[in-house]
């Protein structure tokens, strides 16, 4: 079901009316006031400087209720290397307050990207309405939660937050640390998330053997703020084409291609994404290891992912790229540019890297490649793409990836992610509009890590945030992830979207002349391609359920490792 022998993280169901939430792993999850979710999670996590999420020993956990309330204790183990965080925790529910206070010390020196409280807000029925900023000075900010998705921090020097649930409001007051609010969708997460420790100081940096921290969030009820009037549009599937179905190729793996193009029969994409990095070297080898596989494989487009090494001047690289595609007789469907600067994120308050100005890339691409369409964008995620927008009149097209294990890798926050994607492409369509819009690669697991040096390593096959590697893509999991990830992405109209590698633990599983995988995301895969071109008529994920109408087939999956209706764990069906 989900590709490893790892258990899944299971959650105690905790009620002291009128609050309820799961208690998972130290965190509170779905905190509701009265049956309305009000804060999605309060956890107490440490990053390492390549903002890798330590997982705590936790031990000595007591939870007792009484009339009076409700009470949790534990003590949460942070390692380091060398060094340790020991952080005692305590919950306090009562009728009109909930409260999580932490008290911590070091042993050793403990280097970090963050250590503290994090707090998420939901964003359905969230996303536009008003909240109240209280700062550090006494001051309340009166404004909303951004519809769109912004691409720094709404909101900074936070002392807390106030907004509307059902018929009251919660005030989430936050202590012992600068605050500040950074809009998580645009990672993927479904969430606004309120963090301590402000991104414009230095990171990573260290908690001197011996030092302590005290932290506190603490919620309480009052009475409610007015709705604004706006909400997020719905998109709509009226006049939208279900994508083309690309799968990412390297180098390597075109070679592999070469010799056994039947690899393709057990999905059939009507694309190659040819992920070309100058950085590596080898160009000569690079494209014409592409050409090869494109002689064995006629009947699939070829679309080239390249990476600018930007060691010389944007023509003279392009010019010598165009130069062996000729040689080699490469034909690209389209050239998307990304210089090699920009895989790396620029978070708040950091310098942007050596590049030259996008306008001078685009137009030296459109010089080298003057009848072929040229796209733009990241080759990471939307929130790099938010904040460096390329030069949309030089373009034929936008693209960007997706990740749901950037901030948390447990089954249900990946599924949540889902509900994230609309923002998403509704956010990227204020930017571009109607111009043609890609997505990918899109899968579980990481390619590339923007915000560190490295993948997350995963040997073990585990549930780890920002791996490369992760099982569930090739568990029932990863096929229901990808029919969710095809129905949330249904409505925007996306043109291409790559949803998998050839190879590889991203991959859709060795096929080979049989036409079979025992990977289930295979024969998923193989459905959604087969609906390319096809007009989208619905797509709605609902109650743990997505519905996909196109063409004349419907698709119903079950996103929830339980039975759905008539659907079992993570199984979808196809009807026409």
């Amino acid at each position: 079901m989900f590709g490893t022998d790892q258990p899944a993280v299971t959650g105690t169901p905790l009620a002291c009316a009128p609050w309820a939430f799961t208690l998972e792993a130290g965190s509170l999850r779905h905190i509701k006031l009265n049956g309305t979710e009000a804060i999605r999670s309060i956890a107490f996590l440490v990053r390492d400087r390549d903002w890798g999420t330590l997982v705590p020993q936790i031990q000595d956990e007591v939870i007792s209720q009484t009339d009076a309330g409700l009470r949790i204790a534990y003590t949460a183990t942070y390692t380091n290397g060398p060094a340790q965080l020991i952080v005692d925790i305590e919950v306090e529910v009562t009728a009109g307050q909930l409260s999580m206070r932490a008290d911590g010390i070091t042993k050793g020196d403990f280097e970090t990207n963050r250590a503290g409280f994090t707090v998420l807000h939901p964003i359905d029925g969230v996303a536009g309405q008003p909240v109240h900023v209280g700062h550090s000075d006494g001051t309340l900010e009166e404004t909303t939660f951004p519809m769109l998705i912004e691409p720094w921090q709404p909101f900074m020097d936070i002392a807390s937050l106030t907004h509307t649930v059902g018929d009251y409001s919660v005030t989430c007051r936050l202590e012992g640390d600068t605050f500040e609010m950074e809009d998580q969708r645009q990672w993927g997460d479904a969430s606004y998330k309120t963090y301590n420790r402000p991104l414009a100081k230095p990171w990573p940096y260290q908690i001197t053997e011996g030092d302590g921290l005290a932290q506190s969030v603490v919620l309480s009820i009052g009475a409610p703020l007015p709705y604004a009037r706006s909400r997020p549009e719905p998109q709509t599937s009226s006049e939208a084409i279900f994508p083309d179905m690309a799968l990412v190729v390297t180098p390597e793996d075109a070679r592999r291609l070469a010799g056994s193009p039947s690899d393709l029969a057990g999905v059939n994409p009507q694309r190659l994404l040819c992920h070309l990095d100058m950085e590596l070297g080898g160009l000569e080898a690079q494209i014409q290891a592409f050409a090869t596989a494109q002689s064995a494989c006629p009947d699939v487009l070829f679309d080239l992912e390249l990476i600018l090494a930007c060691a010389d001047t944007p023509a003279a690289e392009l010019g010598a790229v165009a130069a062996h595609i000729q040689a080699f007789g490469l034909v690209p469907a389209s050239v998307t540019v990304c210089p090699s600067a920009d895989r790396q994120s620029t978070p708040p308050g950091s310098d942007w890297p050596d590049c030259p100005p996008l306008e001078d890339i685009h137009r030296a691409a459109a010089d080298a490649f003057p009848d072929v369409m040229l796209g733009g964008g990241m080759v990471s995620f939307f929130p790099e793409l938010n904040r460096k927008r390329p030069p949309l009149k030089m373009l034929d097209f936008v693209s960007h990836g997706l990740c749901p294990i950037v901030h948390a890798a447990d089954d249900i926050s990946v599924m949540e992610t889902l509900e994230t994607i609309p923002h998403i492409t509704r956010s990227a369509r204020a930017i571009f509009d109607d111009m043609q819009y890609r997505i990918g690669p899109a899968t579980i697991a990481m390619r590339q890590n923007p915000y560190g040096n490295r993948v997350i390593p995963n040997p073990d096959a585990q549930r780890v945030c920002m791996t490369d590697d992760d099982p569930r893509h090739r568990g029932q999991f990863g096929a229901a992830y990808v029919m969710g990830l095809a129905t949330a992405l249904a409505a925007a109209n996306v043109a291409v979207w790559t949803p998998a590698a050839i190879y590889g633990p991203r991959g859709i599983g060795f096929v080979g002349t049989t036409g079979q995988s025992d990977w289930p995301i295979t024969q998923a895969l193989a459905m959604l391609a087969s609906l390319a071109g096809q007009v989208v008529k619905g797509a709605q994920i609902s109650d743990g359920i997505a519905k996909l109408s196109v063409g004349t087939t419907v698709i119903t999956a079950n996103l929830t490792p339980e039975d759905n209706g008539d659907l079992s764990p993570f199984e979808w069906r196809a009807v026409d």
